[in-house]
Protein backbone atom coordinates (compact mmCIF):
# COMPACT_ATOMS: atom_id res chain seq x y z
CA UNK A 1 0.00 0.00 0.00
CA UNK A 2 1.54 3.30 -1.10
CA UNK A 3 1.32 6.42 0.99
CA UNK A 4 0.23 9.46 -0.93
CA UNK A 5 2.25 12.53 -0.11
CA UNK A 6 -0.01 15.22 1.30
CA UNK A 7 0.05 18.51 -0.60
CA UNK A 8 2.42 21.10 0.83
CA UNK A 9 0.61 23.74 2.83
CA UNK A 10 0.62 27.33 1.68
CA UNK A 11 2.38 29.96 3.74
CA UNK A 12 -0.24 31.79 5.90
CA UNK A 13 0.86 35.08 4.35
CA UNK A 14 -0.51 33.86 1.01
CA UNK A 15 -4.01 33.86 2.49
CA UNK A 16 -3.46 37.40 3.79
CA UNK A 17 -2.40 38.39 0.27
CA UNK A 18 -5.63 36.87 -1.02
CA UNK A 19 -7.67 38.92 1.46
CA UNK A 20 -5.76 42.11 0.63
CA UNK A 21 -6.16 41.58 -3.11
CA UNK A 22 -9.88 40.88 -2.67
CA UNK A 23 -10.40 44.13 -0.75
CA UNK A 24 -8.47 46.04 -3.40
CA UNK A 25 -10.49 44.56 -6.26
CA UNK A 26 -13.84 45.09 -4.55
CA UNK A 27 -13.01 48.78 -4.13
CA UNK A 28 -11.77 49.05 -7.72
CA UNK A 29 -14.69 47.30 -9.44
CA UNK A 30 -17.35 49.30 -7.59
CA UNK A 31 -16.90 52.13 -10.08
CA UNK A 32 -17.60 50.07 -13.21
CA UNK A 33 -21.43 50.24 -13.24
CA UNK A 34 -21.34 53.86 -12.05
CA UNK A 35 -19.26 55.30 -14.89
CA UNK A 36 -22.15 56.24 -17.24
CA UNK A 37 -24.21 58.03 -14.59
CA UNK A 38 -21.11 59.73 -13.18
CA UNK A 39 -20.10 61.17 -16.54
CA UNK A 40 -23.69 62.29 -17.03
CA UNK A 41 -23.43 64.04 -13.66
CA UNK A 42 -20.25 65.89 -14.64
CA UNK A 43 -21.74 66.77 -18.01
CA UNK A 44 -24.59 68.53 -16.23
CA UNK A 45 -22.56 70.09 -13.40
CA UNK A 46 -19.26 70.97 -15.10
CA UNK A 47 -20.50 72.64 -18.26
CA UNK A 48 -17.72 75.24 -18.35
CA UNK A 49 -14.81 73.13 -17.05
CA UNK A 50 -12.56 70.35 -18.28
CA UNK A 51 -15.46 68.14 -19.30
CA UNK A 52 -16.75 70.76 -21.71
CA UNK A 53 -13.22 71.43 -23.01
CA UNK A 54 -12.50 67.76 -23.69
CA UNK A 55 -16.00 67.24 -25.04
CA UNK A 56 -15.24 69.57 -27.94
CA UNK A 57 -12.27 67.42 -28.97
CA UNK A 58 -14.29 64.24 -28.51
CA UNK A 59 -17.01 65.67 -30.77
CA UNK A 60 -14.41 66.57 -33.40
CA UNK A 61 -12.91 63.09 -33.26
CA UNK A 62 -16.39 61.57 -33.29
CA UNK A 63 -17.42 63.49 -36.40
CA UNK A 64 -14.21 62.62 -38.24
CA UNK A 65 -14.08 58.92 -37.35
CA UNK A 66 -17.46 57.55 -36.28
CA UNK A 67 -20.16 60.07 -37.22
CA UNK A 68 -22.25 58.94 -34.24
CA UNK A 69 -24.69 61.27 -32.40
CA UNK A 70 -23.45 63.62 -29.69
CA UNK A 71 -25.45 61.68 -27.12
CA UNK A 72 -22.83 58.91 -27.40
CA UNK A 73 -19.92 61.18 -26.42
CA UNK A 74 -19.71 59.51 -23.03
CA UNK A 75 -18.96 56.16 -24.72
CA UNK A 76 -15.73 57.63 -26.07
CA UNK A 77 -15.08 59.38 -22.77
CA UNK A 78 -15.39 56.05 -20.97
CA UNK A 79 -13.05 54.35 -23.43
CA UNK A 80 -10.41 57.05 -23.08
CA UNK A 81 -10.64 57.04 -19.28
CA UNK A 82 -10.32 53.26 -19.15
CA UNK A 83 -7.32 53.31 -21.47
CA UNK A 84 -5.64 56.13 -19.53
CA UNK A 85 -5.93 54.24 -16.24
CA UNK A 86 -4.58 50.98 -17.68
CA UNK A 87 -1.78 52.71 -19.61
CA UNK A 88 -0.55 54.30 -16.38
CA UNK A 89 -0.69 50.88 -14.74
CA UNK A 90 1.32 49.41 -17.64
CA UNK A 91 4.01 52.09 -17.19
CA UNK A 92 4.23 52.05 -13.40
CA UNK A 93 4.04 48.28 -12.69
CA UNK A 94 7.63 47.40 -13.74
CA UNK A 95 8.96 50.49 -11.97
CA UNK A 96 7.22 49.51 -8.74
CA UNK A 97 8.56 45.99 -9.24
CA UNK A 98 12.08 47.41 -9.57
CA UNK A 99 11.71 49.35 -6.33
CA UNK A 100 10.38 46.24 -4.56
CA UNK A 101 13.42 44.21 -5.65
CA UNK A 102 15.58 46.68 -3.71
CA UNK A 103 13.41 47.78 -0.77
CA UNK A 104 11.09 44.79 -0.35
CA UNK A 105 7.50 43.98 -1.33
CA UNK A 106 5.61 45.16 1.75
CA UNK A 107 6.75 48.82 1.84
CA UNK A 108 5.87 49.28 -1.85
CA UNK A 109 2.54 47.50 -1.40
CA UNK A 110 1.70 49.82 1.49
CA UNK A 111 2.69 52.94 -0.49
CA UNK A 112 0.65 51.86 -3.53
CA UNK A 113 -2.39 51.28 -1.35
CA UNK A 114 -1.93 54.72 0.22
CA UNK A 115 -1.91 56.13 -3.31
CA UNK A 116 -5.12 54.28 -4.12
CA UNK A 117 -6.69 55.63 -0.93
CA UNK A 118 -5.63 59.14 -1.98
CA UNK A 119 -7.30 58.67 -5.36
CA UNK A 120 -10.58 57.68 -3.71
CA UNK A 121 -10.34 60.66 -1.37
CA UNK A 122 -9.80 63.02 -4.33
CA UNK A 123 -12.79 61.42 -6.00
CA UNK A 124 -14.83 62.03 -2.84
CA UNK A 125 -14.03 65.75 -2.70
CA UNK A 126 -14.29 66.26 -6.46
CA UNK A 127 -16.84 68.87 -7.41
CA UNK A 128 -15.78 68.95 -11.05
CA UNK A 129 -14.44 66.71 -13.78
CA UNK A 130 -10.86 68.00 -13.41
CA UNK A 131 -10.47 66.66 -9.89
CA UNK A 132 -12.08 63.39 -10.94
CA UNK A 133 -9.50 63.00 -13.74
CA UNK A 134 -6.68 63.74 -11.28
CA UNK A 135 -8.12 61.06 -9.00
CA UNK A 136 -8.08 58.53 -11.83
CA UNK A 137 -4.48 59.45 -12.72
CA UNK A 138 -3.37 59.00 -9.11
CA UNK A 139 -5.22 55.67 -9.01
CA UNK A 140 -3.60 54.45 -12.22
CA UNK A 141 -0.13 55.39 -11.00
CA UNK A 142 -0.80 53.49 -7.77
CA UNK A 143 -1.99 50.27 -9.40
CA UNK A 144 1.46 48.71 -9.44
CA UNK A 145 0.28 46.85 -6.36
CA UNK A 146 -1.31 44.14 -8.52
CA UNK A 147 2.09 42.99 -9.79
CA UNK A 148 3.35 43.06 -6.18
CA UNK A 149 0.65 40.59 -5.12
CA UNK A 150 1.86 38.22 -7.83
CA UNK A 151 5.47 38.74 -6.72
CA UNK A 152 4.68 37.95 -3.08
CA UNK A 153 2.93 34.71 -4.02
CA UNK A 154 5.86 33.79 -6.27
CA UNK A 155 8.25 34.46 -3.36
CA UNK A 156 6.28 32.29 -0.93
CA UNK A 157 5.41 29.29 -3.13
CA UNK A 158 7.33 26.57 -4.93
CA UNK A 159 6.74 24.29 -7.90
CA UNK A 160 4.43 22.03 -5.88
CA UNK A 161 2.03 24.64 -4.50
CA UNK A 162 2.37 27.64 -6.81
CA UNK A 163 -0.71 26.59 -8.77
CA UNK A 164 -2.76 26.72 -5.57
CA UNK A 165 -1.40 30.16 -4.78
CA UNK A 166 -2.29 31.45 -8.22
CA UNK A 167 -5.73 29.87 -7.88
CA UNK A 168 -6.35 32.13 -4.89
CA UNK A 169 -5.48 35.12 -7.07
CA UNK A 170 -8.04 33.94 -9.61
CA UNK A 171 -10.67 33.47 -6.91
CA UNK A 172 -10.04 37.02 -5.70
CA UNK A 173 -10.44 38.40 -9.22
CA UNK A 174 -13.61 36.38 -9.79
CA UNK A 175 -15.23 37.49 -6.54
CA UNK A 176 -14.07 41.06 -7.05
CA UNK A 177 -15.49 41.43 -10.54
CA UNK A 178 -18.76 39.72 -9.57
CA UNK A 179 -19.47 41.26 -6.16
CA UNK A 180 -17.77 44.66 -6.59
CA UNK A 181 -20.12 46.01 -9.27
CA UNK A 182 -23.11 44.84 -7.24
CA UNK A 183 -21.84 46.74 -4.18
CA UNK A 184 -21.29 49.83 -6.30
CA UNK A 185 -24.76 49.59 -7.80
CA UNK A 186 -26.44 49.22 -4.41
CA UNK A 187 -24.35 52.05 -2.99
CA UNK A 188 -25.45 54.31 -5.86
CA UNK A 189 -28.97 54.33 -4.39
CA UNK A 190 -27.64 56.54 -1.61
CA UNK A 191 -25.04 58.66 -3.42
CA UNK A 192 -23.95 58.64 -7.05
CA UNK A 193 -20.44 59.98 -7.17
CA UNK A 194 -18.74 59.49 -3.80
CA UNK A 195 -16.76 56.25 -3.14
CA UNK A 196 -17.14 56.15 0.64
CA UNK A 197 -17.42 52.37 0.60
CA UNK A 198 -14.24 52.11 -1.50
CA UNK A 199 -12.43 54.26 1.06
CA UNK A 200 -13.56 51.97 3.89
CA UNK A 201 -12.41 48.88 2.00
CA UNK A 202 -9.03 50.47 1.26
CA UNK A 203 -8.55 51.47 4.90
CA UNK A 204 -9.27 47.87 5.88
CA UNK A 205 -6.75 46.78 3.25
CA UNK A 206 -4.07 49.00 4.80
CA UNK A 207 -4.65 47.23 8.12
CA UNK A 208 -4.32 43.82 6.45
CA UNK A 209 -1.07 44.85 4.76
CA UNK A 210 0.32 46.46 7.91
CA UNK A 211 -0.49 43.68 10.36
CA UNK A 212 -1.29 40.57 8.31
CA UNK A 213 1.25 40.44 5.47
CA UNK A 214 4.87 39.65 6.29
CA UNK A 215 7.76 40.69 4.08
CA UNK A 216 8.31 37.93 1.51
CA UNK A 217 11.66 39.08 0.11
CA UNK A 218 14.41 38.89 2.76
CA UNK A 219 17.20 41.44 2.57
CA UNK A 220 19.80 38.87 1.47
CA UNK A 221 17.77 38.13 -1.68
CA UNK A 222 17.23 41.75 -2.70
CA UNK A 223 19.07 43.49 -5.51
CA UNK A 224 21.83 45.64 -4.07
CA UNK A 225 21.86 48.33 -6.75
CA UNK A 226 18.71 50.22 -7.61
CA UNK A 227 20.12 51.23 -11.02
CA UNK A 228 20.50 47.62 -12.18
CA UNK A 229 17.01 46.82 -10.94
CA UNK A 230 15.46 49.75 -12.81
CA UNK A 231 17.38 49.12 -16.04
CA UNK A 232 15.95 45.63 -15.91
CA UNK A 233 12.46 46.86 -15.02
CA UNK A 234 12.18 49.29 -17.95
CA UNK A 235 12.63 46.37 -20.34
CA UNK A 236 9.03 45.54 -19.49
CA UNK A 237 8.01 48.73 -21.34
CA UNK A 238 9.51 47.44 -24.58
CA UNK A 239 6.50 46.05 -26.44
CA UNK A 240 8.49 43.73 -28.72
CA UNK A 241 10.34 42.30 -25.70
CA UNK A 242 7.21 41.42 -23.77
CA UNK A 243 5.54 39.79 -26.77
CA UNK A 244 8.66 37.72 -27.54
CA UNK A 245 9.49 36.99 -23.87
CA UNK A 246 13.10 37.90 -24.74
CA UNK A 247 13.54 39.27 -21.21
CA UNK A 248 13.52 35.67 -19.93
CA UNK A 249 16.97 34.18 -20.46
CA UNK A 250 16.81 30.59 -19.20
CA UNK A 251 13.86 29.15 -21.10
CA UNK A 252 14.24 25.80 -22.80
CA UNK A 253 14.07 25.76 -26.58
CA UNK A 254 10.54 24.34 -26.70
CA UNK A 255 9.18 26.62 -23.95
CA UNK A 256 9.54 30.05 -25.56
CA UNK A 257 7.23 29.40 -28.59
CA UNK A 258 4.56 28.02 -26.24
CA UNK A 259 4.87 31.00 -23.92
CA UNK A 260 4.63 33.39 -26.87
CA UNK A 261 1.42 31.72 -28.07
CA UNK A 262 -0.16 31.80 -24.61
CA UNK A 263 0.91 35.42 -24.17
CA UNK A 264 -0.57 36.44 -27.51
CA UNK A 265 -3.87 34.69 -26.74
CA UNK A 266 -3.93 36.37 -23.33
CA UNK A 267 -3.33 39.79 -24.91
CA UNK A 268 -6.07 39.34 -27.52
CA UNK A 269 -8.51 38.03 -24.93
CA UNK A 270 -8.01 40.98 -22.56
CA UNK A 271 -7.92 43.44 -25.45
CA UNK A 272 -11.40 42.36 -26.52
CA UNK A 273 -12.77 41.87 -23.01
CA UNK A 274 -11.55 45.24 -21.71
CA UNK A 275 -13.06 46.93 -24.76
CA UNK A 276 -16.42 45.37 -23.94
CA UNK A 277 -15.98 45.99 -20.22
CA UNK A 278 -15.69 49.76 -20.60
CA UNK A 279 -18.00 50.40 -23.55
CA UNK A 280 -20.88 47.98 -23.02
CA UNK A 281 -22.01 49.79 -19.88
CA UNK A 282 -22.23 53.12 -21.75
CA UNK A 283 -24.04 51.59 -24.72
CA UNK A 284 -26.55 49.87 -22.43
CA UNK A 285 -27.04 53.15 -20.58
CA UNK A 286 -27.81 55.11 -23.77
CA UNK A 287 -29.62 52.51 -25.87
CA UNK A 288 -31.62 50.64 -23.24
CA UNK A 289 -31.61 52.98 -20.24
CA UNK A 290 -29.77 50.54 -17.96
CA UNK A 291 -29.43 51.91 -14.44
CA UNK A 292 -26.60 51.02 -12.05
CA UNK A 293 -28.33 47.84 -10.82
CA UNK A 294 -28.84 46.65 -14.39
CA UNK A 295 -25.18 47.38 -15.10
CA UNK A 296 -24.14 45.31 -12.10
CA UNK A 297 -26.21 42.35 -13.31
CA UNK A 298 -24.49 42.62 -16.68
CA UNK A 299 -21.05 42.45 -15.03
CA UNK A 300 -22.26 39.47 -13.02
CA UNK A 301 -22.96 37.53 -16.20
CA UNK A 302 -19.71 38.57 -17.91
CA UNK A 303 -17.23 37.97 -15.10
CA UNK A 304 -14.59 35.85 -16.83
CA UNK A 305 -11.65 35.93 -14.44
CA UNK A 306 -11.49 32.13 -14.57
CA UNK A 307 -9.82 32.33 -17.99
CA UNK A 308 -7.09 34.65 -16.70
CA UNK A 309 -6.51 32.38 -13.70
CA UNK A 310 -6.04 29.29 -15.86
CA UNK A 311 -3.63 31.10 -18.18
CA UNK A 312 -1.62 32.52 -15.28
CA UNK A 313 -1.29 29.07 -13.72
CA UNK A 314 -0.15 27.64 -17.07
CA UNK A 315 2.49 30.33 -17.47
CA UNK A 316 3.77 29.92 -13.90
CA UNK A 317 4.93 26.38 -14.79
CA UNK A 318 7.48 27.62 -17.33
CA UNK A 319 11.10 28.59 -16.70
CA UNK A 320 13.52 28.18 -13.82
CA UNK A 321 12.56 28.96 -10.25
CA UNK A 322 14.61 32.18 -10.21
CA UNK A 323 12.78 33.47 -13.30
CA UNK A 324 9.18 32.77 -12.30
CA UNK A 325 8.70 36.36 -11.22
CA UNK A 326 10.08 37.65 -14.51
CA UNK A 327 7.78 35.45 -16.58
CA UNK A 328 4.73 36.49 -14.56
CA UNK A 329 5.84 40.11 -14.83
CA UNK A 330 5.95 39.89 -18.62
CA UNK A 331 2.56 38.21 -18.59
CA UNK A 332 1.07 40.97 -16.43
CA UNK A 333 2.60 43.61 -18.72
CA UNK A 334 0.85 42.04 -21.70
CA UNK A 335 -2.43 42.21 -19.81
CA UNK A 336 -1.92 45.83 -18.80
CA UNK A 337 -1.05 46.79 -22.38
CA UNK A 338 -4.18 45.04 -23.65
CA UNK A 339 -6.30 46.90 -21.10
CA UNK A 340 -4.65 50.17 -22.13
CA UNK A 341 -5.54 49.70 -25.81
CA UNK A 342 -8.82 47.77 -25.58
CA UNK A 343 -11.19 50.38 -24.09
CA UNK A 344 -10.41 53.19 -26.54
CA UNK A 345 -10.46 50.80 -29.50
CA UNK A 346 -13.71 49.23 -28.31
CA UNK A 347 -15.38 52.61 -27.86
CA UNK A 348 -14.45 53.65 -31.41
CA UNK A 349 -15.56 50.39 -33.01
CA UNK A 350 -18.84 50.31 -31.06
CA UNK A 351 -19.87 53.65 -32.57
CA UNK A 352 -19.14 52.75 -36.18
Amino acid sequence: MTNKKSPEKLNPTVYMVFLSLLLDLLAFTMILPLFPSMLQYYKSNDSSGLYDYLSNYVKLFQNLVTGSPDSYNSVLFGGFLGSLFSFLQFVVSPIVGGFSDVYGRKPLMFLCTLGILSSYYLWTISTNFTVFIIARIVGGLSKGNISLYMAVITDLTNVQNRGRGMALVGIAFSIGFIVGPMIGAMFSKFVIKHPYCAICLTLANLLVIGFGIKESLPSEKRIAKFKSSMSYAVKFLNISSIFSFSIVNKLKAHEKPTLQRIGFIYFVYLFVYSGLEFTASFLMFHKFGFNSIDQAKMFLTTATSFVVTCMTTMVSKFGNVDEKGTILGVFRSLGALARALGPVFGSIVSLE
